[in-house]
């Protein structure tokens, strides 16, 4: 077998983001060498650690050299795409969540690679949105590929429950749609969802498996949310309700005017996606039951969100939660 083989080469893409550069951190200290692929590498110090190699590529090219990649890296034993659209726009959801994929997976079969773990999510399950389809459309690919494969689909991230913590300790309202009661999720640390992927890299029963995965229950909802952030703020509790179909209504304002824009064709998805996550629990669909299903999603780790509050109160100056989810 080829030596780069037997020291278990990690091809990872997407490590500059936030569960992937925990999955970075995770390969490392596993032992595992790794070569992360992808666009503006070169200026991130944070991925400059031992037993990583950086490639500059644009995997959205349409003309993608894979013959040069492979010049590059013979051989790796699987690879790992934490790739995803940071806002979900509708030519950026098909570049990033189909096409970039899409080129790894040709690569990973040029070199004959054993394994590739895509990082997707859950709310694929019911699909209206472009970023969704796009994660679908990739997935379907992956399956009916010659690979060994994990589909990895979290629930919600502490991070994109973080967005109000901030204004909390601000004084202001925590804001929830409609009742506050009519979603929940089972949010998962990105420490612990970097622990789930890097399993399937030698789990057995993980592999040609699509792997619904949530942090330590029970499901909680935004009003619940509110009731923790609140409690380790010692602060009494304020909250600020509105109506989820406002997001619908702007939508449908815009909708003439997009044939116009691709602008404000974005602008339109975008309130589409806050709509869904709105109205639309990140637990697993159980067809059945015809609902969302918290006994139905499992779980995997220890760190809980009450855990997370208490630490980012504490640090709100020193990071940039909320900074991509203002609400959510």
């Amino acid at each position: 077998m080829d030596k780069l083989k037997e020291q278990k080469v990690i091809i990872l893409s997407g490590a500059t983001g936030y569960v992937g550069f925990q999955v970075l951190v995770e390969l490392i200290k596993r032992g595992y060498q790794v070569f992360c692929v992808g666009r503006n590498l070169e200026d991130k110090i944070f991925l400059k650690q031992t037993g990583v190699k950086l490639f500059e590529m644009d995997l959205t090219a349409g003309n993608l050299n894979l013959v040069e990649l492979e010049k590059k890296i013979p051989n790796a034993f699987a690879v790992i795409s934490c790739l995803g659209s940071r806002k979900g726009g509708i030519k950026d959801s098909w570049n990033i969540e189909y096409t970039a994929n899409k080129n790894l997976l040709n690569f990973a079969q040029t070199i004959n690679c054993n394994k590739f773990i895509l990082l997707s999510a859950i709310c694929v399950q019911k699909p209206r949105l472009c970023f969704q389809k796009a994660k679908l459309a990739f997935e379907k690919e992956l399956k009916a590929s010659n690979l060994a494969y994990s589909i990895v689909r979290p629930t919600a991230y502490f991070k994109s429950l973080a967005g109000q913590i901030k204004n909390v300790k601000d004084g202001k309202s925590f804001v929830v749609f409609d009742s506050g009661l009519n979603t929940a999720c089972k949010p998962i640390s990105r420490e612990d969802l970097a622990v789930f992927i890097c399993n399937c890299l030698t789990t057995q029963e993980m592999q040609c498996k699509v792997l619904p995965i949530g942090g330590p229950g029970p499901a909680i909802t935004p009003l619940g949310q509110a009731r923790i952030l609140f409690e380790k703020a010692e602060l009494p509790i304020s909250i600020r309700k509105i109506p989820s179909f406002l997001f619908l209504l702007f939508s449908y304002f815009l909708a003439p005017l997009c044939i116009f824009s691709n602008k404000l064709a974005d602008y339109r998805e975008f309130l589409r996606i806050a709509h869904y996550y709105a109205t639309e629990s990140m637990l697993v669909w159980n067809s059945e039951e015809n609902k969302y299903s918290d006994k139905d999603t499992p779980e995997f780790g220890q760190d809980l969100l009450d855990n997370f509050y208490e630490y980012t109160l504490k640090n709100t100056d020193k990071n940039n939660y909320g900074v991509d989810a203002k609400l959510f």
